[in-house]
């Protein structure tokens, strides 16, 4: 990010540059104020590897702790949190 000259902002963990066609137009977006969500509380992935959470997240799509919810039903076996996560 910092290539594209962007500055780190607390709170944004992903971004999404879109190209446009006309090369030489540019928007700027400001990232809104974040002060006033309110996060859900993280399910304690304790005992569930972190490699294990990111591959279910990815290959099943779903977010962090649905993965972890996943992968502790499943005791631990990839796999089947992939296949529950997905049917």
């Amino acid at each position: 990010m910092l290539k594209l000259g962007m500055k780190p902002i607390p709170g944004v963990s992903r971004v999404t540059v879109k190209k446009s066609k006309n090369t030489q137009a540019a928007e700027q977006f400001k990232a809104p104020d974040l002060s006033h969500v309110i996060s859900k509380p993280e399910t304690s992935a304790m005992g569930v590897e972190p490699k294990d959470i990111e591959l279910v997240m990815t290959q099943a799509g779903v977010s962090r702790s649905k993965a972890v919810k996943a992968l502790k039903a499943a005791d631990g076996d990839i796999v089947t949190a992939i296949m529950e996560l997905t049917n």
